[in-house]
């Protein structure tokens, strides 16, 4: 196994690591509410996902 002869320095590793970028979250419109909601997952609103409801998806006002 290879092994490092030096250690990295903090130019190149923050050179590398200077890559890793991170995205916005894709949202697409709800076909029920019209709400902003993230793809393949049910409406954090109205509780559908694929013209289906999920009752449990909904957020109640309790919740923490």
């Amino acid at each position: 196994m290879a092994v490092p002869k030096r250690k990295t320095s903090r130019a190149n590793t923050r050179t590398r690591r200077s890559q890793w970028k991170t995205s916005a979250t894709t949202l697409t419109d709800c076909r029920r509410c019209g709400a902003p909601t993230r793809p393949h997952t049910a409406c954090p609103t109205c509780g559908t996902y694929k013209d289906r409801y999920y009752g449990s998806a909904e957020r109640s006002e309790f919740e923490v």
